[in-house]
């Protein structure tokens, strides 16, 4: 079973030795202090020889003693912000336990879980408490000894204040900050106790990515975007890994986009390197996403039966599609979870990693932002525009499915374009993407109902009486509905079409 989840919000300070406890009882909004509550807290961290968790600002521990003794995986959300798992101890203290090994995979890849450190705290612990009895938050005096596994091998002690809100106001914290101001004392410029423990072996922080200016290099709308949507693919892996709603989805949607924008950008960089990246990442949104492709056209489908009549429906069709493609489903959702623990992923996220710290720039890259970017999207534009006109705008009702396929890739990934261009066009960029956007959901809805029209032939092709009927009278249903979303398009492309940047 699943361990609990919580999100901490806290600050940690740093004092001295000899330090006086703050008057806790003069914030605001605590009306009493609770007696000391000592613990004595015994914790071994977990981590890949060269420190992948912790250059992430991720820390993992077995703990014993204390309250809340057990295995701990914290997960930065914001800053001052973690999302703690929890597992229970087991009998083996070096194995840890399955479910936190799968939340990290995207970070150890590989590489093994070994004890990198351990920590001693002799802790004494004040709850404070409103008015009403409600307990706000729990401020910790900790006095720390570590020691490193790690070679060189180290050893350090010091002491701590940390305040952690349990049903408090965040504000609490702001106000703590300055009390503790007044007295001299500065929030921790360490993340965590592991981060200090750990001395020199500590990683340096990944350095930020560039911000797009106008006249800056066109190379920073390219790798700030990059960075955004891989930290977006990294932070959805663990939810597909356990199933989480929209995971699936949301990983992929990041996957397409990195892709889309190695595409978009190649004249920034070397193309090989672009080329092999966007195979992959291919293979990636293919894999883990077919899954979740089943379970939508199984919600589309049963929607589509359950508007219907009680008497259009002839035999057990709903029963049949379920059975059906949530078969399909288990297994792709089997494939996507052996993607994600193969050599073959972690490989991809090693190299895009690489990519984006050592960027191949070409002459291009180094070009003004705006001029460079505004004519790539310029590119775009003209290549979505180009196969519209290549439609039969007078009789759409014959235009093929393929070719409205391939308008909708086009609109796709000139709306990503637009997106990565925001920083430099500001509204002009984010029109042009609403714009692409509309066209791309139009003809999804279309795509949607050419797929959904092929399952049910297939499963029409075993059918016999009355789920023969049925089956045909959903298809002819998708049929309209595929009409209906091939009119909105040339509707929406005739009322509203993508607007082009000025960038000249």
């Amino acid at each position: 079973m699943a361990g609990p989840e919580t999100l901490e919000v806290e600050r940690k300070y740093d004092v001295g030795a000899g330090d006086e406890l703050p008057s806790l009882a003069a914030l605001p909004g605590v009306d009493r202090v609770g007696p000391p509550e000592e613990e004595s807290l015994d914790a071994v961290y977990f981590d890949t020889e060269d420190l992948a968790l912790a250059s992430r600002g991720v820390t993992l521990r077995r703990r014993t003693g204390g309250h809340d003794a057990g295995w701990h995986l914290k997960l930065p959300v914001a800053a001052g912000e973690r999302r703690e798992v929890t597992d229970a101890l087991g009998d083996d203290p070096n194995t840890v336990p399955a479910r936190l090994q799968q939340l990290v995979r995207v970070h150890t890849r590989a590489s093994d879980l070994i004890p990198v450190a351990r920590l001693q705290t002799r802790r004494t612990v004040h709850r404070l408490f409103a008015a009403d009895g409600t307990a706000l938050a729990a401020f910790s005096d900790d006095r720390v000894e570590a020691r490193t596994f790690l070679e060189p091998a180290g050893h350090s002690a010091w002491r701590e204040w940390e305040i952690e809100l349990i049903e408090g106001p965040r504000r609490l914290l702001t106000d703590a900050d300055a009390a503790l101001a007044a007295t001299g004392h500065r929030p921790s410029a360490l993340p965590s106790k592991l981060a200090r423990g750990l001395g020199a072996h500590y990683p340096p922080g990944r350095p930020p990515m560039p911000v797009p200016e106008p006249a800056g290099p066109a190379s920073a709308v390219l790798l700030s975007y990059l960075g955004k949507e891989l930290e977006a693919l990294k932070r959805h892996d663990p939810g597909v890994r356990e199933d989480a709603p929209d995971s699936v989805h949301q990983l992929r949607v990041a996957a397409r986009r990195i892709r889309s924008a190695l595409a978009t950008f190649r004249p920034l960089t070397d193309a090989g390197t672009a080329r092999t990246l966007r195979s992959e990442l291919q293979w990636l949104a293919g894999t883990v996403g077919a899954a979740r492709d089943n379970e939508v056209m199984q919600d589309r489908l049963l929607r589509l039966i359950r508007a219907e009549p009680p008497d259009a429906l002839l035999g057990p069709v709903g029963q049949r599609i379920e059975e059906h493609l949530g078969a399909v489903a288990e297994e792709a959702r089997a494939a996507g979870l052996a993607a994600l623990d193969s050599d073959r992923y972690f490989r991809l996220l090693d190299a895009l990693d690489v990519f984006l710290a050592e960027l191949p720039r070409t002459e291009a890259a180094e070009t003004e932002a705006r001029r460079t970017v505004g004519k790539l999207l310029a590119k775009e534009r003209k290549r979505l525009v180009r196969e519209v006109e290549a439609l039969d705008v007078d009789s759409p009702g014959t235009t093929p499915d393929a070719a409205l396929h391939e308008v909708r890739k086009s609109a796709k990934r000139l709306r990503y374009a637009a997106e990565a261009a925001v920083p430099i066009f500001g509204e002009q960029a984010a029109g042009l993407a609403r714009a692409a956007e509309e066209i791309q959901e139009s003809l999804g809805d279309h795509h949607d109902s050419v797929v959904s029209r092929e399952v049910l032939r297939g499963l029409a092709a075993g059918a016999t009486g009355a789920d023969a009927f049925t089956y045909g009278r959903l298809h002819a249903l998708e049929q309209l509905a595929g009409e209906q979303a091939r009119a909105a398009f040339f509707r929406t492309w005739q009322e509203t079409p993508p607007v082009p940047v000025q960038w000249k």
